[in-house]
């Protein structure tokens, strides 16, 4: 075992387990317990869902198969990027108008949900405020205009665009044609914010059981979640496993493709050369398909993502896939050390839309965020609880959004997904 990974065991080797708060282990759940819900799985969507049940009083077991955040929650860039994986505008063409004022109307609150645990909390997680998106060619700045236009109809007031002169603000590079800033953005460590999170959980009342993989649910008057060493009776069940999700629930399994993405986090910079390279201390993420991410560290690390696995495979050489482009970003990096790489699969959706819905009156789910689940899976743990509450009003506009089967099942999604990834790429490479 890694001696790194042994100081936080169960997790993978990533500068965020290593940099955690939090190591210790919770023990695995023995024996018959009860409670008023119980929540299968400790990322971001289930930790959100069991602290808005907490605060409204409702008693809460949380049953994760490995570790808190052990998924995409521990294992993400860390930024706070608004909105959904497809665009407002995408949405009223798809779902009708009157769809894409309701997401709208939430399109901002994820972001305010971390931000307002974050305070209420004492949750220390980095939280650094602001994003920038960057563009490679004139059609990338202007989709972000247009992309501008559409936000500022639903509220946002927090974008500016960034010429091509101004764009050594934030980024020192030459890389970027323009851009677009985000004041609503920003970045955190996001494995403390989920391991705060489970902390202000069970500080009011909440347990929360590791190591506790779900073999089977029972249904009836009161729903029994099964372990291998134990059950939880509960009056109401959510299911957040996103691309971990136990295969016990293929209804929601096979409406989604486990996606992997890769980072990889640099030795500790000099103060002054991170501060170069990043002088607003923004995140960045670019405009291509298939795109790259980064933003500095705590302890002055940059932070650098990108490459994509459909069906969750992973490449051989995790740094030879991210350290080519973070030298085309920044060559003056070529002689720093890379002290983690790391990757985790995200949960697509064939839509890019979050899939949330039930399976029965007391059994509910979301998961297929998309790679925009920082934010969208705060807002709809939130909604989970609303919805276990009795307020389904929102949980209703999700829940009615069409999920369509990727084609071909689960045999042919991941070559057909490829080709249309290859497809897009190449526009992005041509600037069409």
């Amino acid at each position: 075992m890694n001696f790194r990974t042994a100081q936080n065991p169960g997790h993978t080797d990533s500068w965020y387990a290593a940099s955690a708060n939090d190591k210790h282990v919770r023990p695995a759940l023995e024996g018959a317990v009860e409670a008023d819900v119980c929540i299968i799985g400790a990322g971001f969507t289930g930790i959100s869902a069991a602290l808005e049940l907490c605060e409204r009083g409702y008693s809460v077991v949380v049953l994760e198969a490995e570790r808190i955040g052990f998924g995409a929650s521990g294992r993400n860039g860390g930024q706070i990027v608004n909105g959904y994986s497809r665009d407002l505008e995408t949405i009223a063409g798809r779902y009708g108008r009157g769809k894409a004022v309701e997401l709208g109307k939430m399109s901002l609150e994820g972001g305010d949900i971390i931000r307002s645990r974050v305070a209420k909390y004492g949750i220390e997680c980095d939280l650094v405020e602001g994003g920038f998106f960057a563009a490679f060619t004139d059609k990338q700045i202007r989709e972000m205009e247009a992309s501008k236009t559409d936000w500022e109809r639903y509220g946002h007031t927090g974008l500016e665009m960034v010429s091509k002169a101004d764009v050594q603000k934030y980024v020192r590079t030459d890389r970027y044609a323009g851009g677009m800033i985000d004041r609503l953005g920003g970045h955190i460590h996001p494995l403390n914010l989920v391991l705060g999170e489970a902390a202000a959980v069970e500080g009011l009342g909440g347990r929360i059981f590791e190591c506790s993989r779900v073999i089977g649910l029972d249904t009836g008057a009161r729903q029994v979640v099964r372990t291998a060493s134990g059950s939880v009776a509960a009056s109401y069940v959510l299911v957040c496993g996103n691309a971990y999700l136990s295969p016990e629930f293929p209804e929601i399994s096979g409406r989604m493709m486990p996606v992997s993405s890769q980072v990889m986090a640099t030795e500790p910079l000099d103060a002054g050369l991170i501060e170069s390279l990043l002088p607003a201390n923004y995140c960045v993420e670019d405009a291509n398909y298939i795109l790259d991410y980064y933003r500095r560290t705590s302890d002055n690390r940059l932070l650098y993502g990108g490459g994509i696995g459909y069906g969750g495979n992973d490449p051989k050489d995790l740094t030879g896939v991210i350290r080519p482009n973070m030298l085309k970003t920044f060559p003056q990096l070529k002689d720093v050390r890379i002290d983690y790489a790391w990757s985790g699969n995200f949960a697509l959706t064939l839509t890019r839309i979050p899939h949330i819905g039930k399976l029965s009156d007391t059994v509910f789910f979301s998961h297929g965020d998309s790679g925009h689940g920082v934010t969208t899976t705060h807002l709809l743990g939130k909604i989970l609880g609303e919805v276990v509450a009795g307020h389904a009003e929102r949980f209703d506009v999700w829940a009615s959004l069409p999920n369509l089967p990727f084609p071909g099942g689960k045999t042919f999604r991941v070559p057909l997904t490829m080709l249309g990834a290859w497809w897009y790429g190449l526009r992005d490479r041509l600037g069409l």
